[in-house]
């Protein structure tokens, strides 16, 4: 029997500051783990040190030379874990803004073969999040269940866990934060299983400065429009 292995991925856009204590801090936890953990950070095109400070942390790099978004760059990541052989993966964001521990208990639960994906919800319990953040996922969450009939707590979750079969079939056309939102509607049209369980959110005050913003929501809107129309007609 092939011994199970998970891989994080780490999708990381100038986040040279942080990424090497981002890394350690994971590796650190997932060294304790009962299966192999590997931590493979994708620079996605940084203008600084990301990917020398992520290798000084001890991860695996992969470089994009152009920026591609976090869709893109997921895609990459997730790509490799398939190629690899690995029995599932996770993603979480280069922020610091998510808990390993956290991811552990992802992995741990879809290593039971009954999850193909799994999003960490940050909304389940929002303690920690500010209320325009709370009232941006979730209309962000309202609008994935109006355009694509999928419910999610936290549809722009970063922190996601991904059997093996969904390592396989799961594919999205976007590249920006939007994938987030298609990447749902993809797995329910594959009939993949989806779930979701409570996931902390660590807030900084650099975190707070990346990432999305509710003006970066109609963007997205815009987009998951455009893209549901498209498909309508082809």
């Amino acid at each position: 029997m092939v011994e199970k292995k998970f891989c994080v991925v780490i999708p990381a856009y100038n986040e040279a500051s942080v990424i090497k204590g981002v890394v350690r801090s994971a590796r650190k936890v997932f060294s304790s783990f009962k299966y192999p953990v590997d931590i493979v950070v994708i620079d996605d095109g940084s203008r600084d040190n990301t990917s020398t400070e992520a290798m000084a942390g001890g991860a695996r790099v992969i470089r994009h030379i152009l920026n591609s978004g976090a869709g893109g760059a997921t895609a990459t990541g997730l790509s490799y874990a398939m190629q690899y052989g690995y029995t599932g993966a996770a993603t979480m964001d280069a922020d610091g803004q998510h808990d390993p521990q956290d991811v552990l208990r992802g992995i741990t639960e879809i290593s039971t073969g009954n999850i193909d994906l799994l999003i960490g919800s940050r909304l389940i319990d929002s303690s920690g999040m500010s209320r325009v953040k709370v009232l941006g996922n979730w209309g962000l969450s309202l609008i994935t269940f109006i355009l694509f009939g999928v419910k999610s707590t936290d549809s722009q979750s970063g922190m996601r866990i991904y059997s093996r079969k969904a390592l396989e079939q799961l594919r999205w056309k976007t590249s920006g934060y939007e994938f987030c939102s298609e990447m749902i509607w993809r797995a329910s049209q594959l009939g993949l299983t989806i779930c979701e369980y409570p996931i902390q959110a660590i807030y900084t005050d650099y975190s707070k400065s990346k990432g999305q913003n509710n003006w970066n929501a109609v963007n997205i809107l815009k987009s998951l429009v455009k893209r549901r129309v498209m498909e309508a007609f082809e």
